[in-house]
């Protein structure tokens, strides 16, 4: 909080930090408390909110309306803007403060909770959609094919706050800042086929109506996505066996 700008008011001054009179009606209290803010303003810098109505002995919502009435003559300088979110309406912010490992981190913790639900909650038609995105088709963006496989699954399973907070994530992921240095290359098609192996079994479950089957596939699936991104940070960390 900040101090008095300027006052062409002439107020009594009241001893800083000193609390206020009980027995006042509810104009006088405000009228009150604005003249103890001044007060406490022109001596030093104003506490937080929590500390100063602590010391004026009021409620907070009391103590914004005087700071509010204050602010708006121009006796006290804005209010300070709170600090920037971490995540922008575009991620942005997200993106340049993460790395690889944090993002599979991450889908290592929602995506299995996601095909658990969606091995629920699944309608046919969503089912027959996952199943056949789980095969990569000729002639297509590997890559693209393989998002668009784990968002069927995302929107599949029926909890729209789980599925928009996975596509930020995706967004992220695919930010050029945060792919890994040899991500831009073309799958290979072993990688491809491997891949498209263990989306199988994920869509398998899922079709069955198997939430365990459908949470220990995606965790198995995503164990490998974190093992190449390991490799392709540490190469030679990991031995080949």
């Amino acid at each position: 909080m900040t101090a008095i700008v300027s006052s062409t008011r002439s107020t009594p001054r009241k001893p800083s930090g000193a609390k206020l009179s009980q027995a006042q009606k509810p104009d006088d209290d405000l009228e009150e408390l604005k003249d103890a803010i001044r007060a406490m303003a022109a001596d030093k810098k104003l506490a937080s909110e929590r500390d100063l109505a602590e010391t004026l002995g009021v409620k907070r919502h009391q103590l914004r309306r005087a700071l509010l009435a204050l602010r708006a003559n121009g006796e006290l300088e804005p209010a300070r803007a709170k600090r920037q979110s971490l995540v922008s309406h575009d991620g942005e912010s997200l993106v340049r403060a993460t790395n690889p490992m944090e993002v599979i981190e991450m889908r290592i913790a929602i995506e299995p909770f996601l095909a658990r639900l969606a091995a629920v909650r699944a309608s046919p038609q969503e089912m027959a959609r996952i199943e056949q995105a789980a095969t990569t088709a000729s002639d297509v963006d590997s890559g693209a094919w393989d998002v668009a496989f784990h968002k069927l699954i995302a929107a599949a399973s029926g909890n729209k706050l789980a599925a928009s907070l996975y596509s930020l994530l995706r967004q992220v992921s695919s930010d050029a800042r945060v792919r890994l240095g040899s991500s831009n290359r073309p799958a290979t098609p072993q990688r491809i086929a491997t891949r498209d192996t263990e989306h199988r079994a994920i869509a398998q479950a899922i079709v069955r109506r198997d939430p365990d089957g459908a949470d220990r596939a995606m965790r198995a699936h995503l164990a490998s996505v974190q093992k190449r991104v390991m490799e392709q940070l540490n190469p030679g960390a990991i031995p080949h066996p």
